[in-house]
């Protein structure tokens, strides 16, 4: 285990896996979630229903490709489409009930890393869509003394170097 949340979830391992080999081997993929670093720090957005800093992703829709998920959510949580993902792996994590599943379960999600320019933020914060779920943006290191950051999403941080 590499780390554990106060409601008791955990992520268990990344595994390595081949990206386009993954659903076939891993089931079920139900998220895709992306580490994006602007400059030499990571971005990171507050989430209105959870109450914490969080990477960027989300579900994935039926039929959608892991990278097609990726991309989808980046233009709708940053409004950046064309980015030239990274695919660090599946995350393998033990999940406590929430509002996706009412039973303790296991699932996986796929895992993206991505470098941009500093500058990016300005297009970042006039193209996003939704601002619904991720209600603003900071940077890690001017909320990790002050505010709660999701450990799992932190913890993830340190796959994207």
């Amino acid at each position: 285990m590499l780390v554990k949340t106060d409601n008791g979830s955990e992520l268990l391992e990344i595994a390595s896996v081949d990206e386009n080999a993954a659903a076939e081997l891993y089931s079920p993929i139900n998220c895709c979630l992306g580490v994006v670093k602007l400059g030499g720090d990571y971005l990171l957005g507050w989430n209105k229903c959870r109450q914490d800093w969080e990477i960027f992703g989300g579900c994935r829709e039926d039929g959608e490709s892991l990278r097609e998920c990726m991309d989808r959510e980046c233009l709708e949580e940053l409004g950046l489409s064309g980015l030239d993902w990274t695919f660090l792996g599946l995350m393998h994590c033990r999940m406590a009930p929430d509002y996706f599943d009412p039973e303790w379960h296991y699932e996986y999600g796929g895992i993206y890393g991505v470098t941009l320019p500093v500058e990016a933020l300005d297009t970042i914060e006039r193209n996003r869509t939704d601002r619904e779920e991720i209600g603003k943006l900071a940077f890690c290191s001017q909320v990790k003394s002050k505010e709660k950051i999701a450990a799992i999403d932190e913890k993830l941080l340190e796959f994207w170097k």
